[in-house]
Order: structure tokens, then C-alpha cells, then sequence
């Protein structure tokens, strides 16, 4: 049986280190990442999020987890994430609960569905922007095709 729970505090240990290389090291070549704002992502854009997403950031993240069970084979763990940081583009205070659910394959991550109340870390991270329009499908839609449009940026100057 695999130790999912060790990888898990590797990955947010070094997610609060902001240690992109140190995350990646814990996904499998093939994995598959899903969240509100990326939508789907596969293999190297999945490592790629991560190093985009560090690489900006303002460096007072903190970073707390409650593992919430998983199964008793080792293959999957679901977690309670608790995030908060500066977002780099506004300047505004996040602080992101993420419900985490990871499968495993020989201790490595194969797939990590992350979910989030989007509607609360747009009011957050875009301030009263996000309070007014921030629950329109127009924003939301903007949002994760820029987000889209910056890792493929990043990934193509890698």
C-alpha cells in the first residue's frame, strides 16, 4: 500500500514553500488536473500551472490542510485546503477553501479534481469588480480563458 498521505504533505509543503519543481515531482507523467478556473489539464500543462502560478506569486501565501479520508488501498485522499495570498494582478487579499480529491498510481498523483466556490474567490481577488459583475457568465468565461491564454503563453516559453 502507497503512502497517500505523505505525497499530500509533500505537495502542500511545497506549495507553501512555493517550490513549483518540488509539486511537479509529485505527478505522475500522465496526470490530469481539474479546477473552476483551468477547466481540464493533462500531463506537462498540469506541472506548467503550477510553476506559472508560483512564479508570480507575491511570496506570503499560507497554506493549511485537513485530510478528510480516502481509501483504505491507497489510491485516492481527499483533503480541505486552505489558501491564502496576495492575487498578484489586483493586489487583493484570497483566502480559498479548496476541496481536494486525489488518485494515486505508485505514489505519484494521476488525477487531482480541485473545487471552490468560484462566485467567493472572484469577489476576493477582483474586489468590488468581482461583487458586481463577478457572478455573470461573461466574467467568469474571461477569466478562465485568460488563464487559459497565460499557461499557454508560459508553456510555450519554457
Amino acid at each position: 500500500m502507497s503512502d497517500t498521505r505523505a505525497v499530500v504533505e509533500r505537495f502542500y509543503e511545497a506549495l507553501a514553500r512555493r517550490d513549483a519543481d518540488a509539486m511537479a515531482a509529485c505527478y505522475a507523467d500522465d496526470a490530469t488536473f481539474t479546477d473552476p478556473v483551468f477547466g481540464d489539464l493533462h500531463g506537462e500543462a498540469v506541472r506548467d500551472m503550477w510553476r506559472m502560478l508560483l512564479g508570480r506569486s507575491s511570496g506570503d501565501m499560507t497554506v493549511s490542510v485537513q485530510f478528510l479520508g480516502g481509501a483504505t488501498d491507497g489510491t485516492t485522499q481527499q483533503v480541505l485546503a486552505t489558501i491564502s495570498y496576495t492575487f498578484s494582478r489586483t493586489g487583493n487579499k484570497v483566502r480559498n477553501q479548496i476541496a481536494t480529491f486525489m488518485k494515486f498510481r505508485d505514489e505519484k498523483i494521476v488525477q487531482q479534481i480541485d473545487d471552490f466556490d468560484l462566485a467567493a474567490w472572484v469577489r476576493q481577488a477582483f474586489g468590488a469588480t468581482g461583487w458586481v459583475i463577478g457572478w455573470t457568465p461573461w466574467f467568469r468565461n474571461k477569466i478562465r480563458s485568460e488563464a487559459a491564454a497565460g499557461l499557454a503563453r508560459f508553456s510555450a516559453r519554457r
